[in-house]
């Protein structure tokens, strides 16, 4: 099993490009399947799981052209509608297929979608079930898959029990071929969903109210393609610009959208991390001392959940006492254990909440990734700690962070790849 190999503690310095936001990419490509034309796709970041999804698009019988950060769908002759288990099982945006193949075909055969470790019983799928059949499809469970049908998708209203992005993106792309209007209420408000409904709606798709917690969707006959850029990751910003405050070091972030992480810059404001900040830049000053500030996470604008874990590593660095307090999902503090065994002072309160007191000395130690943003925390707090420190299961950091070892060593980083 691969691993990195961090020496630290590290002081960054130089510039840092942010890729392409992922969880857009993971939404575009599905988005393909109710496409009259062919989509090209820019700024595509180079991962794992973008490499997944374009293999299970060619699986359903649509063409790919990847080259680099480019990519060129024609999904004019996709000739199935079932999502092979031993590709849908491994990644979590493989629900993202299913409206879009329910809309096309009348009918879609699936498992249950996998992903990281936080997702074991705490991300059902019956969000997206009860919407599908409020737009008129009726559900089967048979040999361990779900079997959605409908003879012709009807516009309804329905309101999330629960805020969710990727459910508002696949009931938007869905109603999108609807007949008549569908209006969903309680919907996420991320820029990546605002971002996809404009690209629908420049190509034929009558989208109202894309970013705030109702939108309206007039069902068309047809979407065409074209061209698509996929905007700058925010989550990537924001572990770039929390890794410089950890580290104490200054850092300038490229290729940015700093009006995305409003919450965080506010948040840096507060706790003494200087920056300064352009329309695509963000520059993270060296900052001597940094106060507490206890968070807690919530849907768009509020707090990300995939930024708590660098900002709990941040907070064992303040010089206080903090409370982080994690309302998304289950089971995405139990790596605080690993911050523990580094020489962090945490106190955990119940799954949900956990107590850090700063500022502590962090020491190297020997740890494995147990998700995706965990990983990047583990990261970043190597590169606080003394010492050398070996991270296994980077496979989970992989999935979401492109070559991250080397652009890392581009800043300053001791950081290597080791099998």
């Amino acid at each position: 099993m691969s691993q990195f190999i961090i020496n630290g503690p590290a002081k960054l310095s130089g510039e840092i490009p942010v890729n392409g936001a992922k969880n857009l990419a993971l939404k575009i490509i599905p988005a393909s399947i109710i496409l009259a034309d062919e989509i090209t796709i820019t700024n595509l970041p180079d991962i794992e799981d973008i490499d997944r999804a374009l293999s299970l698009l060619e699986i359903l019988g649509g063409k790919t052209e990847k080259r680099g950060s480019r990519v060129k769908i024609d999904t004019r002759n996709l000739n199935k509608n079932e999502l092979p288990k031993d590709i849908a099982n491994k990644f979590r945006a493989s629900i993202m297929f299913v409206g879009p193949l329910l809309a096309r075909f009348g009918e879609v055969k699936f498992p249950h979608p996998g992903g990281c470790v936080i997702g074991a019983g705490g991300r059902p799928i019956d969000i997206f079930v009860e919407g599908f059949k409020k737009l008129g499809a009726e559900l089967k469970i048979q040999n361990d898959h779900y079997i959605l049908k409908a003879k012709k998708l009807r516009g309804n209203t329905y309101f999330f029990p629960n805020v969710s992005v990727t459910a508002t993106e696949s009931l938007m792309m869905t109603a999108t071929l609807a007949s008549g209007t569908t209006t969903l209420k309680n919907c996420a408000m991320e820029p990546e969903i605002t971002e996809l409904a404009q690209y629908l709606n420049e190509n034929g798709a009558d989208i109202q109210g894309a970013g705030t917690p109702t939108m309206t969707i007039k069902g068309v006959d047809n979407v065409s393609g074209g061209k698509f850029h996929i905007i700058p990751d925010r989550i990537e910003t924001g572990s770039f610009a929390i890794m410089a405050a950890a580290t104490g070091s200054e850092l300038t972030i490229t290729d940015c959208r700093p009006d995305h992480i409003q919450i965080l810059l506010t948040i840096f404001e507060k706790i003494g991390i200087k920056y300064q900040r352009g329309r695509d830049w963000l520059k993270i000053k060296r900052s001597p001392k940094i106060q507490p500030y206890s968070i807690k996470t919530h849907e768009y604008p509020g707090f990300p959940t995939d930024l708590q874990p660098p900002y709990t590593v941040l907070m064992t660095q303040a010089q206080g006492t903090s409370i982080i307090h994690e309302t998304i999902y289950d089971r995405r503090l139990f790596y605080v254990d690993m911050l523990s065994q580094m020489g962090a002072d945490t106190i955990m309160c119940d799954p949900h909440r956990v107590v850090v007191n700063g500022p502590t000395k962090l020491y190297n130690k020997k740890l494995t990734s147990p998700d995706l943003r965990a990983g990047i925390a583990l990261i970043i707090a190597s590169l606080v700690a003394e010492g050398e420190t070996q991270i296994g299961n980077i496979y989970q950091i992989d999935r979401g962070y492109e070559k991250i070892d080397k652009r890392l060593r581009k800043i300053g980083v001791n950081i290597n790849r080791s099998k």
